[in-house]
C-alpha cells in the first residue's frame, strides 16, 4: 500500500524565526543550537539539524481534533532555516528510520484504533498493516523515548 509521510507546514512558525530570546520566552519558546547529530529533529524538514544550527523549541498542538479525547500538544523543534514542509512517498526519511517510534492509528473522528512500537527502519510494514485496518484514516508517528510528535502518515 502506498503511503505518504508529511511534515508540519512552515508558515505557523515563521513569525518566531529571528525573534529575540526575550520575545521567544514570552511565547513559551526557546532558541536552541544543535550540538550533536542526531538529536535535534525538525518537524518541518523531517531531518535532524546539523551541529551549530539554530532551532526553535516550542509547544505545538499536533492533534487538534476538538471532539477527540486524544487531543494533544507537546514539544517540537523547528529549524530556523526551514523554508517549506516536505513529503516522502513510499519512503521513510532517515529522521524516522534511526529512532524507535510509537505509531498510532486513528479513524476520521480522531479515535485511536490501534498502536504499537517499532524500530524506525521497520516502519514500512507497520504502516501497511495499520492502513489496511478497517476504519483507519491516518497514523501519527511519535518518538518513543521522549514521546514527541514526529510526523503524519496517510495513504498516498
Amino acid at each position: 500500500m502506498s503511503f505518504r509521510i508529511s511534515s508540519l507546514p512552515v508558515e505557523p512558525f515563521q513569525p518566531l524565526f529571528g525573534l529575540s530570546e526575550e520575545a521567544l520566552l514570552q511565547q513559551g519558546a526557546r532558541r536552541m543550537v544543535a550540538d550533536e547529530k542526531p538529536g535535534f529533529p525538525c518537524r518541518v524538514t523531517l531531518a535532524d539539524a546539523e551541529p551549530g544550527e539554530s532551532l526553535i523549541l516550542l509547544n505545538y498542538q499536533h492533534f487538534a481534533e476538538e471532539s477527540s479525547p486524544y487531543r494533544a500538544k507537546g514539544p517540537i523543534f523547528v529549524r530556523e532555516k526551514a523554508l517549506s514542509g516536505v513529503e516522502f512517498v513510499d519512503e521513510v526519511p532517515d529522521y524516522l528510520a534511526r529512532r524507535i517510534l510509537s505509531v498510532r492509528a486513528y479513524d476520521r473522528d480522531g479515535m485511536m484504533l490501534d498502536a504499537d512500537v517499532v524500530e524506525g527502519k521497520e516502519l514500512t510494514p507497520m504502516v501497511a498493516k495499520f492502513l489496511a485496518l478497517e476504519g483507519v484514516d491516518y497514523l501519527h508517528a511519535h518518538f518513543a523515548k521522549r514521546g514527541c510528535y514526529a510526523a503524519r502518515i496517510e495513504r498516498a
